[in-house]
């Protein structure tokens, strides 16, 4: 197994790095990565068929967000250079099914390692969230105050992690984003309202949650360690080789 750690100098460069795990996990070398990617705002392909597309790109570079299309459907993620990304590669030996059966691993690890930690969690997400989907994870009542409101004063436990998959005859790549401070939520918040504004989409604000507010830590680093030694424990490729592609922020 290959783990990779720290981040490429721009969000090109970056990307190609989650590239080579596809490709490793297509030689039949499986892969992790939990990082931290460069500024940006990654809009998926259904943002770029909106008629808003190119308001909503002008939008995240106002807000100093780098635009990029990323090459699965979905909706725009934003990563703030503090927000963890992570990555979980898998070959398929031709077999392109049992989707939901990725999904649900990656989501019960990523799950198991914030509860880990301290965070209470739960599957599904609030209302008009960033990003949506099937497989996302939300603060849970564990890290609400009394009353049904988390700490931040919001009814329902915003969203802290988004899951997508890209699948090839040949391999799968599971990946998504992971929300960790308080102020991390905020600069997303901030910066996807004019975004998905421009792009038509509901989207509340109040809607994203971080690991912090579920009761976790802070501590991005303690954070990705406990993600990728859960993803790194959902195979038995033997003893992971870890490879540095550049620097981490911690």
């Amino acid at each position: 197994m290959r783990v990779l750690r720290g981040r490429g100098r721009t969000v090109r460069a970056d990307r190609e790095h989650t590239a080579r795990l596809l490709a490793d996990a297509a030689d039949g070398r499986p892969g992790v990565r939990v990082w931290t990617p460069p500024r940006q705002v990654a809009f998926g392909r259904r943002d770029a068929r909106e008629s808003g597309y190119d308001r909503a790109r002008r939008a995240a570079e106002a807000a100093g967000f780098t635009p990029y299309e990323r090459d699965v459907g979905g909706r725009a993620a934003a990563y703030t250079g503090g927000t963890l990304a992570f990555a979980f590669s898998v070959a398929l030996d031709g077999d392109r099914g049992r989707i939901d059966e990725r999904y649900a691993t990656v989501a019960r690890a990523v799950r198991s390692a914030l509860e880990g930690v301290g965070a209470a969690v739960s599957t599904g997400e609030p209302h008009r969230s960033f990003c949506p989907g099937d497989h996302s994870l939300r603060v849970g009542d564990g890290g609400r105050s009394e009353g049904g409101k988390s700490e931040g004063g919001k009814s329902e436990g915003g969203k802290l992690a988004g899951i997508a998959q890209r699948v090839r005859t040949d391999a799968a790549l599971v990946a998504g984003c992971l929300v960790v401070s308080r102020a991390d939520a905020t600069a997303l918040a901030t910066v996807l309202e004019p975004v998905y504004d421009a792009l038509g989409v509901p989207f509340d604000p109040e809607s994203v949650g971080s690991v912090a507010e579920a009761g976790g830590p802070s501590d991005a680093e303690r954070v990705a360690r406990a993600v990728e030694g859960a993803l790194i424990d959902r195979t038995d490729a033997g003893l992971p080789q870890v490879d540095r592609v550049g620097p981490e922020p911690w």
